[in-house]
């Protein structure tokens, strides 16, 4: 159930697995409400090993993808600015202890040599780290071909009303176009997911949170080749797109109820644009005040909503509901998780994977973790 990004990538790895697979979206067309909102991007530097494997299994799967299907693929990197000691010091440690984690490939800059490097750069950052082989690609491309390489069966415009249950198992759904039977009925709604699982009898350790995109098309300041470039004590980030740039902010917000049309705010883009803001992009990339003061400064906004979990890693494999399996909660990155988590999550539900090798199984003992900068 659910047909963006990773409903799509589920039914790719199940149709791989043997597994006779349809797709159910109530949209009337797939990957329409968070997917092509999210940035697309991807990244391996994260602050624990386990998303680190499932990520780098993800962009191995896009690379070879694009040498068939241009899903808009970039490696132009990723590039985390500090302008604190505290935020240089936390930097150093985390590539220290990436190296550890066989991430040898990312690149601790001093001041003098990341504006050396990035010239856009303030005079007055202590330190950087960046890594080529991260970057972005166009998600909705990605999702279609996922759906489309995958044969499986395609119903949209169907919404699940209710789970048919045989005994104590699972065993398909009803919806509004009647009842689908399945042996193994897996829940990959995004934001949906948890009001889809309560149909089951099921909560799910999920909260939805608003995420907005700032949308520039016009912004010839911004380098073509530029990386993503974030600033790590704000997490307000920005990368080139088209003949502009999309920038984001992981804004603190509360959890609020899933979403079919998710609002915007002129405060968001206020917040990154004004060089008053205490997240704004100029704080760490000055050409940002000329791009705020400029009379062709135009804007759009878009939203849709992260689904988190307190360690904020995805949810990934069978419930405690047999024939029920989740693949969902990815907390932000389910662009770059979609592939490595969708395989594991098929993975689980076949029995190739073990519960005791999936540290993501939606039973696992959770800790409430900090966002991962982004």
């Amino acid at each position: 159930m659910g047909g963006g990004i990773i409903g799509c990538a589920t039914a790719y790895f199940a149709e791989r697995a043997g597994l006779k697979t349809v797709v159910l979206e109530q949209r009337p067309a797939l990957a329409t409400l968070t997917t092509p909102v999210a940035t697309g991007a991807f990244r391996l530097q994260f602050d624990n090993v386990e998303e680190v494997d499932l990520v780098r299994e993800s962009v191995a799967f896009f690379d070879d993808l694009q040498q068939r299907v241009d899903i808009g693929l970039r490696h132009q990197g990723y590039l985390f600015v500090a302008r604190t000691d505290d935020g240089a010091l936390s930097q150093r440690n985390l590539v220290a202890a990436q190296r550890t984690w066989g991430l040898t490939d990312v690149e601790l800059l001093d001041r003098s040599e990341a504006g050396r490097r990035f010239p856009y750069l303030a005079p007055d950052i202590v330190n950087a780290r960046f890594r080529q082989g991260d970057g972005w690609l166009e998600p909705r491309r990605l999702a279609l071909e996922l759906a489309r390489a995958s044969g499986a069966r395609i119903e949209t415009g169907v919404t699940v009303t209710g789970f048919r249950i045989d005994g104590d198992r699972a065993r398909g759904v009803a919806t509004t176009s009647g009842a689908v039977h399945a042996d193994n009925v897996v829940i990959a709604a995004g934001p949906l997911s948890g009001p889809v699982a309560k149909l089951a009898g099921l909560d799910l350790p999920l909260a939805t949170v608003r995420r907005q995109k700032l949308i520039l098309p016009d912004v010839p300041q911004v380098p073509a080749d530029a990386p993503m470039t974030i600033e790590f004590e704000t997490g307000a980030h920005w990368r080139p797109a088209g003949g502009g740039a999309h920038a984001l902010w992981t804004a603190p917000a509360p959890a609020g109820p899933p979403l079919d049309d998710v609002p915007t705010t002129a405060e968001f883009a206020f917040g990154l644009l004004n060089p008053a803001s205490d997240h704004a992009l100029a704080r760490i990339v000055p050409f940002w005040k000329e791009v705020w003061a400029s009379s062709r400064l135009q804007w759009w906004l878009q939203a849709g909503q992260y689904t988190y979990t307190p360690d904020r890693r995805p949810l990934l494999g069978p419930t405690r509901i047999p024939g029920l399996a989740v693949n969902t909660g990815y907390s932000g990155h389910g662009i770059m998780g979609s592939v490595g988590g969708s395989r594991r999550a098929v993975d689980a539900i076949t029995g190739k994977l073990s519960p005791a090798d999936n540290p993501f199984r939606p039973d696992r003992p959770m800790e409430t973790r900090a966002f991962d900068v982004l």
